[in-house]
């Protein structure tokens, strides 16, 4: 069997779909019905992926979300039927890797759960890093598109390497402005962010105006696409 992933819901019917198609594709699954059963599980079994819903019986998700966290590092795709972008914010800051909201597709799902095993499955110190046209040369602070140099401003380059780093993962606001400005900067920096990211989409698109790997997650963030 492929990967292991925990399903955290109380929604039988949401759990059976869940496992039937993740088994479907190769994956092995474990169920939770409550938060406190998700917890115990995690710590005991180590999942490769947690699916977290936020609306848990016994306890809030996001306070789930946050127990794991402080110790796992695996991914956790949060499902909600929140669609309330400080809910969003929220679980994206304090340790989820991506988001959806219920009802969801479940061919963008499986996408996204392939997405988060393969970041954690990318090295962490590969000095190149490639999305898409873009190729990011960590040891030397060098950006290519298409194999042609582009010239970035320190803060540019901060930020798409941020980006880059986390490509295909939706990064808050607050998560570049800290990484980009320092923890400082989550307080003075904000309005800078938004101006740099059109910057950068001058430089790395192919039209700024209608982006494809770019994009903005409207209240929430940004996300690097990577189309490979």
């Amino acid at each position: 069997m492929g990967a292991k992933v925990l399903i955290i819901d109380d929604e039988v019917q949401i759990r059976k779909l869940l496992r039937v198609t993740l088994e479907a594709h190769g994956y092995s699954t474990m169920e939770a019905s409550t938060g406190r059963e998700g917890v115990l599980k995690t710590s005991m079994d180590i999942p490769d992926l947690l699916i977290l819903d936020l609306g848990l019986p016994d306890m809030d998700g996001r306070d789930v979300l946050r127990q794991i966290r402080e110790w796992a590092t695996m991914p956790i795709i949060v499902l909600t039927v929140r669609d309330d972008e400080a809910g969003k914010v929220y679980a994206l800051d304090n340790g989820a890797d991506d988001y959806m909201t219920k009802p969801f597709g479940m061919s963008e799902l499986m996408a996204r759960i392939r997405v988060a095993l393969r970041h954690i499955a990318q090295q962490p110190d590969e000095p190149i890093i490639q999305v898409g046209p873009l190729q990011i040369d960590l040891s030397r602070r060098v950006v290519e598109k298409n194999g042609e140099p582009i010239k970035l401003t320190p803060i540019e380059y901060d930020l798409l390497k941020a980006l880059a780093i986390n490509a295909n993962r939706v990064m808050t606001h607050r998560q570049l402005l800290k990484q980009v400005w320092g923890e400082q900067g989550t307080e003075t920096a904000g309005h800078y962010l938004r101006v740099y990211v059109g910057h950068l989409r001058k430089k790395i698109e192919d039209n700024a105006a209608q982006p494809n790997l770019l994009l903005t997650e409207p209240g929430v963030g940004y996300r690097l696409v990577d189309p490979n």
